[in-house]
């Protein structure tokens, strides 16, 4: 009998304390993520996230001192494979767009009903891409008004597995599918982005989905 995976690790970056109340709360119902620390301010999120390498950072982006788009490049340039997903009020287009390009992996807002709050984290620690629905148009709109980005300098594989990211399969999904090593994939998606000049998973799924066929 196969042996349970261990949940998932989260980190929690926000300056209300309430809110990171709440946050522990609604991690302690789900099975498959387990809190490893809260932070009230930025940089000492960033010091949690390099002690504890956790799967998931879950980020305000309004805070004092430190911000969330300055923590998130912090937490970036760190040597972990942390996934980040803000989680905040604002669902302005500039906030938002801004926070991918800094690299987010996610954007959640604070109104979603926390069942679906839990449940999309549960997805993002699966590696599976987090944007609230009413701001995919949002950022797909955004993406329109940039200049094309080159899709013919990618490989026929870098196309196989942006359709898949376009579908949200994590790094694991599309390995399985396309039977190569998850690592692999990591690799081709940092090759991918770059070559199409983003900076996110979610960006380049929005992008795709708008632009190319889907397998």
């Amino acid at each position: 009998m196969a042996e349970p995976e261990a949940p998932a690790t989260l980190v929690v970056i926000d300056d209300h304390p309430l809110f990171r109340r709440g946050v522990a709360d609604l991690i302690q119902m789900s099975r498959s993520l387990r809190l490893a620390g809260a932070a009230s301010s930025g940089a000492e999120g960033v010091e949690l996230v390099r002690r504890h390498a956790p799967a998931l950072v879950l980020l305000d982006l309004n805070m004092k001192g430190m911000d969330g788009i300055e923590t998130l490049k912090a937490i970036k340039a760190l040597d972990v494979d942390s996934r980040v997903v803000m989680l905040t009020v604002s669902d302005h287009e500039e906030d938002v767009v801004a926070a991918l390009r800094a690299g987010a992996d996610g954007y959640l807002l604070k109104d979603m009903e926390p069942e679906e709050i839990l449940a999309q984290l549960e997805q993002a620690a699966e590696g599976r891409l987090v944007i609230s629905a009413k701001l995919t148009e949002l950022l797909a709109r955004a993406l329109r008004a940039q200049p094309a980005p080159p899709l013919e300098a990618l490989t026929a594989r870098e196309r196989d597995i942006l359709r898949l990211l376009a579908v949200g399969k994590s790094n694991k999904q599309i390995g399985q599918q396309l039977d190569i090593a998850e690592a692999t994939v990591k690799v081709h998606v940092k090759s991918l982005l770059k070559k199409l000049r983003m900076r996110s998973r979610v960006e380049a799924a929005v992008w795709a989905v708008e632009n190319i066929e889907r397998g």
